[in-house]
């Protein structure tokens, strides 16, 4: 009798064993489900779906504002990421911001929503939501990164606004020069100035660029970057006495010292900012051509020789460049002389005057 009762009673645990362990399970689907998941955020594959579950589910039980839901949050927010499903990241995370709007990682979310509009192409809403975080939140690293930095890169490739773009550069120069190319943010906040109308500023930031930079410096859009610099520079810096109110004034001057075969009157007419003498086929130099103006000696090239010149300009000459034919120069006989209109609006009492820029020397192809 004895032995039944304990066979009864075993059977009894095991019996509560059998049922417990669904039971327990069921209860943990139960918590689960309990939590409204919305069934909108559910997509994917079944898989993806149960992993969705879960993440919501750890979301759930995690206090507000914590560091572990902002991690869970993200692990949301990369799942939508892989499926494509943009316009559900952006959805959730607006219901996040909108649920806790003291929320310290706030940036971070609008960061996504930005990026995610990136991806749907809406570049306009993206540059918006970029700004925002630079103006009006306060500055977060994830994972060693500013977030202000990362938007302020972003703000910098979607915004043509020259107004918008001084301001970027601006904070990028003040609060991340060490996290930067300085020498392209000088010289963008210098075309930005540019565009403007602010000359002075201009200046001031291409002389920060030439101090940052070198002639290997690579902006994409400006090949000759530096050489641009430097020019607008050492113009600014430069008596400017050289120059001509038309191409008319300075061909006289030029042909008279010709004329008269006059080395010192010619050579006060070349360029003391880039002046270069170089064959057609060569480079010009970032140290001013071939042979810079403190090199170049026309006294030497023209002892003993009657230079002539043509009575018309060359082909190719137009509005804004002209080339004169010349003959009868030492060593290499035929020169071609070059002269440009004066690209320089900071100051309009030279800006669209000509100067005697170069020299070409050979036959023009």
């Amino acid at each position: 009798m004895k032995s039944n009762k304990i066979t009864i009673k075993l059977l009894l645990v095991f019996l509560i064993i059998l049922i417990a362990i669904p039971l327990a399970s069921f209860s943990m689907r139960g918590a689960q489900n309990s939590i409204r998941i919305d069934p909108y955020f559910l997509v994917g594959t079944r898989a993806e779906q149960e992993e969705l579950i879960s993440f919501f589910y750890l979301l759930s039980n995690e206090n507000g504002n914590s560091t572990e839901q902002f991690a869970i949050v993200r692990e949301i927010a990369n799942a939508f990421i892989r499926q494509g499903e943009y316009n559900r990241l952006i959805n959730f995370l607006y219901s996040r911001i909108h649920h806790y709007p003291y929320d310290p990682y706030t940036a971070y979310y609008l960061f996504m929503i930005a990026f995610a509009y990136q991806q749907l192409e809406a570049y306009p809403i993206a540059a918006l939501y970029f700004d925002m975080i630079v103006k009006n939140y306060p500055d977060l690293e994830v994972n060693g990164q500013s977030i202000h930095l990362a938007s302020l890169n972003h703000l910098i490739a979607l915004v043509d606004n020259p107004q918008q773009q001084q301001w970027y550069y601006e904070e990028l120069i003040s609060r991340f020069l060490d996290q930067i190319d300085p020498g392209r943010a000088f010289f963008m906040l210098a075309q930005a100035y540019e565009r403007v109308g602010e000359w002075d500023r201009a200046i001031r930031a291409y002389s920060q660029f030439l101090t940052h930079g070198d002639t290997n410096t690579h902006i994409p859009g400006f090949p000759d970057a530096f050489n641009y610099a430097r020019r607008i520079v050492d113009f600014s810096n430069s008596a400017k006495d050289w120059t001509f109110p038309t191409l008319d004034a300075l061909l006289t001057n030029i042909g008279r010292a010709l004329n008269a075969g006059s080395a010192v009157q010619l050579s006060r007419y070349t360029s003391r900012v880039g002046f270069f003498a170089r064959t057609w086929e060569q480079e010009i130099s970032h140290t001013g051509g071939v042979a810079g103006h403190d090199t170049f000696h026309l006294g030497a090239l023209m002892w003993g020789n009657r230079i002539q010149y043509a009575s018309t300009l060359a082909a190719g000459s137009n509005a804004n460049e002209a080339f004169l034919r010349t003959w009868g120069w030492r060593n290499i006989p035929i020169w071609y002389l070059y002269f440009r209109r004066i690209y320089f609006p900071m100051d309009t009492a030279f800006h669209g005057h000509w100067e005697w820029a170069g020299i070409f020397f050979g036959e023009k192809f």
